[in-house]
């Protein structure tokens, strides 16, 4: 039997994909943004300390999101 889930959560705890689907659903939904701009868009100034900058990360790293050129996000 595996050992219990340590009760402090990762990286990627509970929260970071809900965060991470809004990321992605408000480019979808506007086209490629500023990350300044997607941060208003999202709420993010309303979210816990870095987890904007943090689920952002997670987004582009995992391939939801890329940077063009002039450093605005875009969806893939």
């Amino acid at each position: 039997m595996p050992p219990p889930k340590a009760s402090t959560e990762g990286p990627r705890d509970r929260h970071v994909h809900y965060e991470i689907g809004q990321i992605v659903r408000a480019v979808q939904a506007e086209g490629p943004q500023a990350p300044d701009d997607l941060k208003s868009l999202v709420g993010a100034e309303y979210w816990e300390q870095a987890r904007f900058d943090r689920a952002l990360a997670l987004a582009v790293a995992d391939g939801m999101l890329t940077r063009q050129g002039d450093g605005r996000l875009a969806a893939v």
